[in-house]
């Protein structure tokens, strides 16, 4: 009887106050809600979600949500009572409630065993192992790449040596935009090439490249022109990401927050308009509100003046 692969399950909470939180499971069953019991559990005092408010059951390699609640769960923003899920679909559970991407991995270093029966001879001495590739709880190999500090000159995009392919997760956030990757190095830009793509004015076609090396994310300019910053200070041809920074891919482009463990979450941009300025605009539309008012009564007057004649 073959063994069925373990898959393992990522919730990536992009609404709620779990957000920017990744939970993995192998479990058959995740139950969702307020009990203690729950594998994903929400605070007691949130109550638009149920106690038991739905299930994640798997069933061979699919997987299907069922609803428990008295507020309702949605699938990708269509309310339901049981659904199969796919990866990169969104389930919020209860209107307005907490959301989750839900994406799957497989583990090939782990697979679950069948069951054996009481009756089966025990099983013949294995050979000895050979060694088994590194997984990506144990520290990759180093590419030998050193990052360079976050400060100092200007150096040519590609300099260096090309980074190792290393197995480690990274998660990309950006907008309803949600992509999971299982190696690295990954490149960031508007290329139909790169492997995330990034439409946007500030960003180049080949933009950046986030690699794992001496067991740490890191991030190259691929730009040749500075154009990353983290915590509002230009990088250096390379850098690495340390957990709560703040990474910006341009002056006006977009910006992530790193939240360790290959998480990286948009980061909304605030408004750019000065208070004085908005103040400004505000007085301007109330004046020029009572002066359209002044206007119209004065305009009423004339033209009551002229059917009374």
């Amino acid at each position: 009887m073959p063994s069925l692969p373990t898959i393992i399950v990522q919730l990536v909470h992009i609404a709620g106050p779990l957000k920017g939180d990744i939970q993995e499971f192998t479990e058959p069953e995740i139950a969702v809600g307020r009990l203690s019991t729950c594998q994903v559990r929400f605070p007691e005092d949130l109550t638009i979600i149920s106690r038991q408010h739905a299930t994640i059951i798997r069933e061979g390699n699919r997987f299907r949500v069922e609803d428990k609640s008295a507020n309702g769960t949605f699938l990708n923003g269509k309310s339901i009572g049981e659904a199969y899920l796919k990866d990169g679909d969104v389930i919020m559970f209860a209107e307005g409630g907490p959301k989750v991407s839900f994406l799957t991995r497989v583990d090939d270093n782990i697979a679950a065993s069948p069951p054996v029966m009481a009756s089966s001879p025990p099983p013949p001495p294995s050979p000895k192992p050979l060694s088994p590739e590194p997984r990506a709880s144990q520290q990759p190999p180093s590419s030998g790449v050193k990052p360079i500090p976050r400060t100092g000159g200007l150096q040519p995009p590609g300099s260096g040596p090309t980074p190792q392919k290393v197995k480690v997760p990274l998660v990309i956030q950006y907008g309803p935009t949600l992509q999971s990757f299982n190696t690295l190095p990954i490149v960031i830009g508007t290329d139909a090439d790169c492997d995330f793509v990034l439409n946007h004015a500030s960003v180049a076609t080949k933009h950046a490249q986030i690699y794992f090396d001496n067991d740490q994310y890191c991030i190259k300019d691929l730009t040749g022109r500075q154009s990353i910053s983290i915590h509002g200070a230009p990088i250096n041809t390379e850098a690495v990401l340390r957990p709560e920074d703040v990474l910006a891919l341009g002056n006006n482009g977009p910006a992530f927050r790193f939240l360790g463990g290959g998480r990286l979450a948009e980061i909304e941009q605030p408004s750019t308009v000065p208070a004085a300025e908005i103040d400004a605009m505000q007085e301007k539309n109330t004046t020029s509100r009572e002066t359209d008012r002044k206007k119209e009564k004065k305009s009423g007057s004339m033209f009551s003046k002229f059917f009374s004649k």
